[in-house]
């Protein structure tokens, strides 16, 4: 098969793949309410006891509170991602904070909340 015609279906292909996970509706990022955010938090940490779920208004980004330590929880595309707080700094953002990690696999996340979420989330950041 000329180089040509394969390149064009590997083009063509893709694309399609693409738009078929956009009109089905798997692009869409994962929207969280209290009972998700502790399900997908165990399906990462399955040996965690979780203690709260505090899920943000937008439902992106949701903080878990575990018996051992708090942690972070927020939408990947369809899917989500979830780190500990352990070795992290938090810096004021204007859409809420930055969660700067120091681990290379994710360097930073900036947690969008409103002003009422960015108090109270403050306030659970402060003693861990």
């Amino acid at each position: 098969m000329p180089l040509e015609i394969l390149l064009v279906l590997v083009v063509v292909g893709i694309s399609g793949i693409g738009l078929m996970l956009h009109l089905t509706g798997r692009s869409r990022m994962r929207v969280l309410t209290h009972d998700l955010a502790w399900q997908d938090w165990l399906r990462h940490f399955p040996d965690d006891d979780v203690v709260d779920v505090t899920v943000s208004h937008d439902g992106h980004f949701a903080l878990i509170r575990t018996t051992e330590v708090a942690g972070l929880l927020w939408s990947f595309g369809a899917d989500t991602a979830a780190r500990h707080l352990l070795d992290f700094d938090w810096l004021e953002h204007p859409e809420g904070f930055e969660i700067l990690f120091h681990d290379f696999s994710i360097p930073r996340v900036i947690v969008r909340l409103d002003e009422t979420e960015r108090r109270h989330w403050r306030h659970l950041l402060d003693p861990v």
